[in-house]
């Protein structure tokens, strides 16, 4: 991995660089909900994402109850992760990506564990995430930061209890 992983709050600073990398390195369906718009990363769906993006700006305690975080990997932005507050009490629920170029480099397990101290910061107890068995990455990560994996119905269901002490990448 070159350089140290961090987290910064997606703002209006690091959008238009996380729309970059997004665009060029990453399908549309993997980085945000659906919207009704020509196929790719047409205008309309550009603009789509960075609203997506903006109605998050308030965090947790705003409407849409996430905070999402660019990933910086030697200062550049190379993809994204969210937390988002769960009915469960001291719960968030996580989601990330990351652009082609940044995927297989430790990457995101490394920002996985950004956001779990992160989560811990503000008193959580639990991260969850929801994925599918051949999403290789993801269930890599979740394991690689101390998830216990739990599989019904084609879906991979991961929880990090944030009281215990992760295991050492």
């Amino acid at each position: 991995m070159a350089g140290a992983v961090r987290l910064e709050p997606v703002d209006e600073r690091n959008l238009e660089p996380l729309l970059s990398v997004a665009a060029a390195e990453a399908e549309p369906g993997d980085v945000m909900p659906p919207v009704e718009a020509p196929a790719g990363w047409s205008l309309a769906r550009r603009e789509a994402f960075r609203e997506f993006h903006r109605a998050s700006f308030k965090g947790l305690d705003g409407p849409t109850r996430s905070q999402m975080y660019a990933i910086l990997v030697g200062g550049e932005v190379v993809g994204m992760v969210r937390m988002t507050r769960c009915d469960e009490p001291g719960t968030v629920e996580t989601g990330m990506w990351l652009g082609r170029s940044a995927r297989g480099q430790g990457v995101g397990a490394a920002a996985l564990r950004e956001l779990l101290n992160a989560a811990a910061r503000v008193g959580m107890r639990a991260v969850v995430a929801e994925t599918t068995r051949d999403n290789i990455g993801a269930v890599t990560v979740l394991e690689k930061c101390g998830a216990k994996l739990r599989e019904d119905g084609g879906k991979v269901y991961a929880e990090i209890c944030l009281d215990s002490t992760p295991p050492a990448l």
